[in-house]
């Protein structure tokens, strides 16, 4: 028979002590994170729990579950009007995003491969674009688009969105172009590759995660936009959804449950889209700052 070998006392407890390798400092740390996440999700999940609370509810029991899960406050926020401003943040962050990839990333490939006197010029006007505060260039901006006949249209959003991301964008997209090897474009040029076929067949496919990135940072920019959108649009049917869902509200009483159902489908394309893209979110954020 074959003898039967026992573990050890020191075997037995060996795995345990991995469990223990923890220092005081990761420990504070993992609590700090696990207590910035709470702080973080709980706004979130009491938004969703007070979507489908009755009006006396969400005021007599701000913090409970609802004794009725009011699930009709979602159909009545859409059909109140949250599908139209849905629509419209749609095709006004969609083309706001792919304008934005186009010229920035071409504006960003000449400033990361020449280098003049020019180059640097424009290069601190980019920077200096970033310092823009929205709120300052609220009313010359207001007055320009009036000129051009803009007001009250999408395009006023559109071309407001894609002036305010431009800067950031082509940052971004500089620093990862940098970070491309010289060698593959003197390679390219000795096989006579144009300098767009150098564009688009080495440094675009090579700039994915800092692609995506500016995605996620333009599309939450200009879907959760509010000040153009409220002063620019005046029309209901052109509204998006941070300007329509002030129409909820009632000046005698507003219906805080159909108000925070609105809010929460307004908050779900954003929530997906990140959950999706973050990897490449910070995957982008990392290697863009390897040069600069």
């Amino acid at each position: 028979m074959e003898q039967v070998i026992k573990p050890s006392v020191e075997q037995v407890i060996k795995p345990s002590r991995k469990l223990r390798k923890f220092s005081i400092g990761q420990f504070v740390t993992m609590l700090m994170l696990a207590a910035f996440a709470i702080v973080i999700l709980y706004p979130l999940l009491w938004m969703v729990i007070s979507s489908m609370k009755s009006y006396n509810e969400i005021f007599n029991d701000v913090w409970g579950l609802p004794s009725t899960w009011i699930v009709e406050n979602y159909s009545t926020a859409w059909s109140k009007g949250i599908s139209g401003y849905f629509m419209n943040s749609f095709f006004v962050t969609s083309v706001t995003i792919i304008a934005v990839l186009i010229i920035g990333s071409m504006a960003a490939f000449v400033l990361a491969r020449y280098k003049t006197r020019w180059i640097d010029i424009a290069l601190i006007f980019t920077i200096g674009g970033m310092m823009m505060n929205p709120q300052v260039a609220l009313i010359p901006l207001f007055n320009i688009l009036t000129n051009l006949d803009l007001i009250n249209t999408h395009w006023a959003l559109i071309l407001t969105y894609i002036a305010y991301r431009l800067p950031l964008t082509i940052l971004l997209l500089r620093g990862y172009f940098l970070s491309i090897p010289k060698e593959l474009e003197e390679s390219a040029i000795i096989d006579g590759c144009t300098e767009f076929g150098i564009y688009r067949r080495i440094y675009l496919p090579m700039s994915v995660p800092i692609l995506l990135t500016t995605i996620v940072l333009t599309a939450f920019f200009a879907w959760n936009e509010f000040l153009f959108a409220t002063v620019f649009i005046d029309s209901e049917t052109l509204k998006t959804i941070p300007s329509g869902l002030m129409n909820f509200r009632d000046a005698l009483r507003t219906d805080w449950g159909v108000l925070l159902a609105g809010m929460v489908l307004a908050s779900l394309p954003m929530i997906a889209l990140l959950i999706f893209l973050q990897k490449y979110l910070v995957q982008g954020l990392s290697e863009g700052s390897v040069k600069g």
